[in-house]
């Protein structure tokens, strides 16, 4: 299991980072540069507790799907995305939102494993990882960016 901790702080209240963070348009600009889209279940706005979203992205060369379902949340504070159809063997993301004074902390906490066993792993120490990492650091960009134009 590999596990990709991220901090962000943003000047912004977190009941708008929440929101912008499960807003499925605010995801899409942000995965803009590997072209994904929902194209099932929720594919606009916000997604809610056990709604689902399946995305459409080209990662590595090929076209991907990845379906995810609102698994656990707690209105401002909390909540998890957890793979229910993809390529990996499993992928649980969890987003934690913290106010402190006049801005927000952000923490993303990504756990997944690879399939394919030595290989997987292999593939994931090469490559994974580093793309996964830069993928939500653009996307944390983006709701900084997003969020602080409501300051």
């Amino acid at each position: 299991m590999t596990t990709i901790n991220l901090t962000t702080k943003i000047n912004a209240s977190k009941k708008i980072i929440f929101d912008a963070s499960r807003n499925i348009d605010i995801h899409q600009q942000s995965a803009s540069p590997t072209k994904e889209k929902a194209i099932a279940g929720v594919t606009s706005g916000l997604i809610n507790l056990n709604e689902t979203v399946t995305w459409r992205g080209k990662h590595f060369g090929f076209y991907l799907t990845h379906k995810s379902r609102i698994t656990a949340m707690n209105l401002y504070d909390y909540f998890v995305d957890e793979m229910e159809k993809g390529k990996f063997k499993s992928f649980r993301h969890e987003h934690f939102f913290e106010e402190k004074n006049d801005f927000t902390i952000m923490k993303d906490k990504l756990l997944y494993e690879t399939p394919f066993g030595v290989f997987g792993k292999l593939f994931d120490v090469l490559f994974l990882k580093k793309h996964l990492t830069n993928f939500l650091l653009e996307r944390n960009k983006v709701l900084k960016e997003v969020s602080e134009k409501f300051v």
